[in-house]
């Protein structure tokens, strides 16, 4: 009788929820690997501590726009931690998956963090590039993924066109211009990965355009090539905002690891590696002390310029919207 007391507690033992392996899947953007392959382990060892539980958290990347519509699709991805908003309002509205003020959820519009746009040139700054103006002189070819695919692009598009009309005034003008900088493009890859392999290891174009973050990890990434970081002077708040994905958690039982794990890259040794990354943070002490390394800049946001996210979305990056026929009129030109 003893020991069939003691098989049933053993029993009960392994089958205690918090005894049992957890794993969480956290769908992201293309150029986010290394990022958050240096924070998992930090929250896995926090929640550990916290709770016990051994946790996995696994990865998926792409462009952002790709890897909502996997989820869409079936992807039961626990937590996403995207580039930009539409991307997530898009698991709302085609599959309320999660509600749709996801955003009031975690401080700062559900964004730990954010970035703007930067200009990644080759040895010497040979065209001499300097700010947004720049990118059309001469022959200048350019490098940045598809607006279609990648939330990257997105804010590279917004923030070319937006520094447009701040500079000319006039919104024709901008649009003109607009025309010849899209033109200038030599491919267009689906994510920011591959279009930094295009310029960094094809040799494609004389300027590749991204994140901030990553023009700097790329710069620390290929030393011996020794590439330039080019920052403008206007330029968009690029935001990074995260959510936890209603329907799967409460599939997956995961839900109290997804919020724990979002909410802790508010916390500062998840900002020190946000910071580590070039990523523009909120903790007010290590921003203080990451300051240093970004140059001052002028930063405007999307509603201010094009309205909100919706709009954005219809007027621009739509089938046969504004970024279908500035792309087909360069085309003619």
């Amino acid at each position: 009788m003893r020991n069939l007391l003691l098989a049933v507690v053993l029993s009960s033992s392994l089958l205690s929820p918090a005894l049992v392996a957890k794993e969480l899947l956290n769908s992201s953007y293309d150029i986010a690997r290394e990022l958050f392959a240096e924070i998992n382990p930090l929250f896995v060892a926090h929640w550990q501590a916290e709770s016990g539980e051994t946790l996995t958290i696994n990865q998926s990347h792409g462009g952002s726009s790709r890897q909502a519509q996997a989820i869409i699709q079936g992807l039961r991805a626990d937590v996403v931690t995207f580039n930009q908003s539409t991307d997530i309002d898009i698991l709302y509205q085609r599959g309320k998956l999660l509600p749709q003020n996801w955003r009031e959820r975690l401080a700062n519009n559900s964004s730990p963090y954010y970035s703007t746009m930067a200009f990644l040139v080759r040895k010497g700054n040979p065209k001499h590039i300097q700010d947004w103006a720049d990118l059309t002189k001469d022959d200048v070819a350019l490098v940045f993924p598809n607006p279609k695919t990648s939330g990257n692009a997105r804010y590279t598009y917004l923030g070319a066109y937006g520094a447009a009309k701040l500079r000319l005034a006039d919104d024709q003008a901008a649009r003109n211009w607009m025309v010849d900088f899209l033109s200038r493009v030599v491919v267009f890859d689906t994510g920011g990965r591959g279009a930094t392999t295009s310029f960094v290891e094809r040799q494609l174009g004389d300027v590749l355009i991204t994140f901030e973050s990553e023009v700097n990890n790329i710069i620390k990434q290929y030393p011996e090539l020794q590439l330039e970081r080019v920052v403008p002077k206007t330029n968009i708040l690029a935001e990074f905002p995260v959510a936890w994905i209603d329907k799967n958690v409460e599939r997956n039982g995961t839900t109290a690891q997804a919020k724990a794990y979002l909410n802790f890259l508010y916390s500062e040794p998840a900002q020190q590696v946000l910071a580590s990354y070039f990523y523009r943070v909120h903790h007010p002490k290590v921003q203080a002390s990451s300051q240093a390394q970004f140059p001052a800049t002028e930063l405007f946001t999307v509603e201010q310029q094009f309205g909100s996210w919706e709009q954005v979305n219809k007027q621009h990056f739509g089938s046969n919207a504004e970024l279908d026929k500035i792309l087909a009129e360069g085309r003619r030109n």
